[in-house]
């Protein structure tokens, strides 16, 4: 437990958080929409602090990022407790935890012991991930902080629902961050528990500090996956950098959400023509193992310049970041 950050205390025992754009007030003795930032007597806590649910060695594609250092590993990890309440969660059981633990979750690990684990690994990244890593910021930045001295990048995949000053205080450490488009209003208000756009202002934020952002949008079918819809996507990415590439993953019914099929891989296929069509550079169907939407086309002679099947590079047709054949620049960081 470590008292949080981005917090003001009010009248009568209560705190205003502000670490996401929920804005919650807290009474003394109760916790925030998130359920891991919990308000005593006055002062608020981050009841996650290096309680670390789940840790793994991932490819960075699985974030997935494929702008990003291509090919490398990321060491991921998370906490317990997420701002959202999706109904198609896949990771539920831990963002979700109320519903399945009496307490906080863990394995207590220390900002040094994650970054050295990154490093014993050989990860050029550490990846805050699984669940919302804004609810854990205070870990997060002392993780990113030090693998940032450390010459260690790190990576944020996020719902984009994090406040100016946390962003601000967080982008000077991060290095990337893949954020979810889930919908519109609509449809974050009624599957979400949340509004559309702070996410937008989210990802024009990072990408103007300078962070690397992609941005996923796992397509639902009869919920998100109009062609107005998918078109907004397309235009508000355009309208900040027609280099930001878009994820449209497939859709797997799970959770609350079992009511559609998972995504038919037509309207992935069409999704990405229709990005394309509108004008971003790079578009990419995910969750579709062995997909051509799984590779990175030249955006002047439309030529695969990086093959994947899954999360594994198969072959680069790249040099210095350059495609080999018109010698065109691929957007990016940490390009081959």
């Amino acid at each position: 437990m470590k008292e949080a950050r981005f917090y003001e205390k009010l009248d009568d025992l209560k705190v205003k958080c502000y670490l996401c754009a929920h804005g919650c007030v807290i009474s003394s003795g109760k916790r925030g929409i998130c359920s891991v930032r919990e308000n005593r007597e006055g002062t608020l806590y981050s009841l996650v602090y290096g309680k670390v649910i789940a840790k793994h060695i991932d490819p960075i594609e699985k974030k997935p990022l494929f702008h990003f250092f291509p090919g490398s590993k990321s060491y991921s990890i998370a906490t317990v407790g997420c701002n959202f309440k999706c109904k198609h969660c896949q990771n539920y059981q831990i963002s979700q935890f109320e519903e399945f633990y009496d307490s906080i979750p863990g394995e207590d690990m220390t900002p040094e012991e994650v970054v050295l684990e990154a490093e014993k690994y050989g990860c050029q990244s550490i990846s805050y991930t699984y669940t919302e890593p804004t609810i854990f910021m205070e870990f997060a930045y002392d993780c990113a902080k030090l693998a940032h001295e450390r010459g260690i990048k790190n990576v944020f995949v996020s719902n984009g629902y994090t406040s100016e000053e946390a962003i601000r205080a967080i982008a000077p450490y991060l290095d990337a961050n893949n954020i979810d488009l889930k919908g519109d209003d609509n449809f974050y208000r009624k599957i979400v528990g949340a509004k559309l756009q702070p996410v937008l202002e989210t990802i024009k934020l990072m990408k103007d500090l300078g962070v690397w952002v992609e941005v996923t949008t796992l397509i639902i079918p009869t919920y998100n996956d109009s062609e107005d819809f998918l078109s907004f996507v397309v235009n508000y990415l355009k309208s900040i950098d027609e280099n930001i590439p878009w994820h449209v993953s497939q859709f797997y019914p799970t959770y609350l959400l079992t009511d559609q099929p998972r995504t038919p891989y037509k309207t992935l296929k069409k999704a990405r023509e229709l990005g394309i069509k509108l004008g971003l550079k790079y578009v990419y169907e995910g969750n579709v193992y062995g997909s051509e939407g799984e590779n990175t086309f030249c955006p002047v002679c439309k030529e695969v310049v990086i093959e994947r099947k899954g999360f594994t590079i198969n072959k680069v047709l790249m040099k210095n970041s350059r495609c080999i054949r018109c010698n065109a620049l691929i957007s990016g960081i940490g390009m081959p």
